[in-house]
């Protein structure tokens, strides 16, 4: 199960910015060629991603969110 750590959003740069680990363990990014880069550790695993031009202008952002309770 992956868990959102940190959501971070730049009016400025206009972009979102999503982590599942801790920031300081990045160690590469990837580019998929869709405006979106991949923050990966040492290890290759996918620890958070940065969705590039992700304007809001004019317009709600609506965040929905799944609990799971054990």
């Amino acid at each position: 199960m992956v868990q959102v750590r940190q959501v971070f959003y730049d009016s400025l740069g206009d972009t979102l910015v999503v982590w599942f680990d801790n920031p300081n363990n990045e160690y590469e990014v990837e580019e998929t060629g869709d405006e979106v880069l991949l923050m990966k550790d040492k290890n290759g695993k996918v620890i958070g991603f940065e969705k590039l031009n992700f304007s809001t202008k004019n317009q709600s952002l609506p965040i929905a969110f799944e609990t799971l309770s054990i």
